[in-house]
């Protein structure tokens, strides 16, 4: 098995939503999705897209054992989707024969 070489979303973990929304959308003038209150911002980009999210938060998703300041969670995640459900396993296992560790299935 292969797997496409493509990010689909990459994820910043970022301690102030509100303001990091303000910072891309408003500051850099890039296209949010976002309303005032909801969890995520969602920006489009040229090709892959950007999320913003809580830094605890993303450190939660990941593992309910992980901080931020513990395992040196950078706050960054990247996103590869395949195209349907039946590729994720051979996907995985690729990953673990490269030396990954699935840490959340």
């Amino acid at each position: 098995m292969t797997m496409e070489p493509r990010i689909t979303l990459i994820t910043l973990g970022v301690t102030d939503l509100p303001r990091a929304v303000r910072f891309y959308r408003d500051g850099l003038g890039w296209p949010a999705i976002y309303q005032d209150g909801e969890p995520i911002a969602f920006i489009n980009t040229a090709g892959t897209r950007l999320s913003l999210y809580p830094l605890k938060e993303l450190a939660a998703d990941i593992s309910p054992e992980v901080q931020p300041a513990r395992a040196g969670l950078g706050g960054i995640t990247l996103r590869h989707c395949v195209r349907a459900k039946a590729e994720v396993a051979g996907v995985l296992a690729l990953a673990e024969r490269a030396g990954g560790q699935i840490i959340k299935h």
